[in-house]
């Protein structure tokens, strides 16, 4: 009979290796950057965030872009961040976009600003989440 340690190792090792959380690959977790780019860029005029609640929605495209033209995987250009980092900066991201960003910009409950801040850290969290970051991508 197995012990109780060797079964709590073997359920941590099928929970990290879940299929759940390894459905993206680098090569569509690089194209769903891309999407987040595009979504930052246009969110200013489809949910009319103006001034510097637009500024900073931009900010995070660039960022992004730069971010995924750098990263060490199939649509990195530069190739210098490795994919991981790349992986614990969205964490980052995500996080401060649902629990901080809102506050530090002022919106209210209900306003534009909030949803879509919030919504796309949501979105990033989630892709977060479904991404195989330990695989070594082919470039």
């Amino acid at each position: 009979m197995p012990s109780k340690s060797s079964v709590r190792a073997d359920a941590a090792a099928r929970a990290r290796d879940n299929e759940l959380m390894n459905l993206l690959d680098a090569r569509l977790h690089g194209f769903l950057d891309l999407v987040t780019v595009v979504v930052f860029l246009l969110a200013p005029f489809f949910f009319g965030l103006g001034g510097y609640v637009a500024a900073v929605a931009w900010g995070l495209a660039v960022i992004h872009l730069l971010m995924t033209l750098f990263t060490r995987f199939p649509l990195g250009i530069v190739k210098v961040i490795p994919f991981s980092i790349h992986g614990v900066v969205e964490l980052v991201v995500g996080v401060v976009l649902v629990l901080a960003m809102p506050r530090l910009l002022r919106a209210g409950l209900g306003s534009p600003a909030r949803t879509f801040f919030i919504g796309a850290g949501v979105a990033i969290l989630v892709v977060w989440v479904l991404t195989r970051y330990r695989e070594s991508p082919r470039p």
